[in-house]
């Protein structure tokens, strides 16, 4: 059966059912109420092809909203990379490489419904919107154009990520009909079908969005940042410098002026470039998640602490990050970033005859404490946890949570702007620098890949970045990162050199996700594993 078809049908009941949902919601994406919804409407008319465009986004959140394992679906990236410590769940078995390493485990499961079959259900709703809009008549240009615009910036980013992950993927332009229903796709796309695409639809995107929009929309400035991101994994260095520095010296946004406004409130910053919202009390306006529960520790079931926002919220320590990007900003003592801003080192008492006082009852090994003092609770408790996903109105007494993602942001588009100078022709200092100077950190004065790379970690760890970025970089440098600094090492004793280590676990062919069986048997008989599985 043609994968294309079981996620069509499936995809196109949702969209009539979203479709309902997202109109019903009057201040959400700028949306108004509808009575009569069936697919006609949604293919045919102006304002059912908007409505249709809104259905994306929520298509989009879903991969965040979803339960599965603790929503695993926002963090499973970031916790295979070298700067996770991976602590326990089953999360800690898909970061320690112990899961999600075969076609038929249970994590290749998950990553089937949260990944594979999610963003090709957005890549097929977004070609149907596409291939509706160019052929309808009595529409306004403008509307069609930002209709089509929107729907390839999600198809592209779609894309873009199967291929980042999986690697042994198709594309398609074709709406499935009744002529192709039963084809059956028997191989992947080429490099050049799928960067052919990525780039024709970024550029469309690119031409017909605005720089300005409404929060939680793609713009301007979302597709030229995926469009540098795709020539990176191109090596055209030029056109990933073209895009980043247009970006930065054309568009209307800024880095904020201090690490500590990056994720304050509700992410509708000057460096926002898409946040996925997750509004409170609206219809359609998500659900709550555990995101920021997997990156907080449990410091609360200590005595004289309750759970609070200013800390972490309430949390249960699966991925934490680990001494390796620990060590990496506290080279410089100036850096902000270790400031309880991107992440909080130290825990308080809240309560009792000591409150107010700095909480050290466990210690890690260090030179001073060669033993620790109860290493495993201090993992469990105190070790220091990402911020990045609290947010000031979330209850500090719940694991759910309702807050905004940051999907994009321009310090990272600095950071592309650096390595692509670096990699090509003009001065990267004044790109890194900037992102540097904010985070109070002494300039440097060269730049070479170790540098890219060490940046790109003390300011975009935990975000969904890291993985693709030492994929990119190639098989030495992912190999010399994990076997490394994955994990803690020695210094956690119980993972140390066994079956728990991912230093250890990691082998080549990791660098490609497998491709679950079960979306391999809707494929041809000769549709291509990746190697190694």
């Amino acid at each position: 059966m043609n994968t294309n078809i079981y996620y069509k049908v499936k995809g196109s009941l949702l969209l009539i059912f979203l479709f309902c949902f997202t109109v019903s919601c009057e201040d959400y994406l700028e949306e108004q109420p509808s009575t009569l919804i069936d697919s006609n409407y949604i293919y045919s008319t102006e304002e059912g092809l908007k409505s249709g465009v809104v259905s994306l986004y929520k298509f989009n959140r879903d991969r965040y909203d979803r339960d599965t394992e603790d929503f695993m679906g926002g963090v499973l990236i970031p916790s295979r990379s070298d700067l996770a410590f991976n602590r326990s769940g089953y999360l800690g078995l898909i970061g320690r490489y112990q899961r999600f390493v075969s076609p038929v485990d249970q994590g290749a499961n998950f990553g089937s419904t949260l990944f594979w079959k999610h963003y090709y259900n957005i890549a097929n709703r977004a070609t149907d919107i596409i291939n509706a809009a160019e052929s309808i008549e009595n529409i306004d240009e403008d509307v069609r154009n930002k209709v089509i615009a929107e729907a390839k910036f999600f198809r592209a980013e779609s894309y873009f990520y199967l291929y980042r992950m999986y690697n042994n993927i198709y594309v398609t332009t074709e709406s499935v009909t009744v002529d192709n229903a039963f084809d059956v796709i028997n191989d992947k796309s080429s490099e050049e079908e799928i960067f052919a695409l990525l780039n024709s639809d970024l550029s469309f995107a690119i031409e017909n969005l605005e720089w300005n929009g409404q929060f939680g929309r793609v713009t301007k400035g979302t597709a030229k940042h995926v469009k540098a991101k795709v020539a990176m994994w191109q090596g055209d260095w030029e056109e990933a410098k073209s895009q980043a520095v247009s970006l930065i010296e054309e568009g209307p946004h800024s880095l904020v002026s201090s690490t500590a406004d990056v994720f304050k409130g509700d992410r509708n910053n000057s460096e926002q470039l898409f946040v996925v919202q997750s509004q409170d009390g609206l219809l359609g306006g998500g659900d709550p998640t555990m995101i920021n529960a997997n990156y907080t520790t449990q410091y609360f079931q200590i005595p004289g602490i309750e759970s609070n926002i200013e800390q972490g919220g309430r949390g249960f320590s699966r991925i934490l990050p680990n001494r390796y990007l620990l060590n990496l900003i506290a080279e410089d003592s100036m850096d902000t970033r270790d400031d309880n801003t991107y992440f909080r080192l130290e825990y308080f008492y809240t309560s009792g005859d000591s409150i107010g006082k700095k909480i050290n009852i466990y210690k890690p090994i260090s030179d001073e404490n060669p033993e620790g003092i109860q290493v495993e609770r201090y993992y469990q408790r105190l070790h220091p946890s990402n911020l990045k996903f609290v947010q000031e109105d979330d209850e500090p007494d719940s694991y759910l949570q309702r807050s905004n993602i940051m999907v994009y942001r321009l310090a990272e588009t600095y950071l592309i702007a650096a390595e692509a100078i670096m990699r090509s022709s003009g001065d990267p200092l004044p790109y890194i620098n900037a992102i540097r100077t904010r985070a109070g950190a002494a300039e440097l004065t060269s730049v070479n890949e170790q540098a890219i790379l060490d940046e790109r970690a003390r300011e975009l760890a935990f975000e969904g970045q890291r993985w693709f970025t030492l994929k990119r970089m190639g098989q030495q440098v992912i190999n010399r990162q994990i076997t490394n600094f994955a994990g803690d090492g020695e210094f956690f004793p119980n993972n140390f050199g066994g079956e728990r280590d991912p230093r250890v676990n990691w082998m080549d062919h990791y660098i490609n996700f497998p491709i679950a069986q079960i979306d391999l048997d809707l494929l041809g008989p000769s549709y291509p594993q990746n190697s190694g599985y």
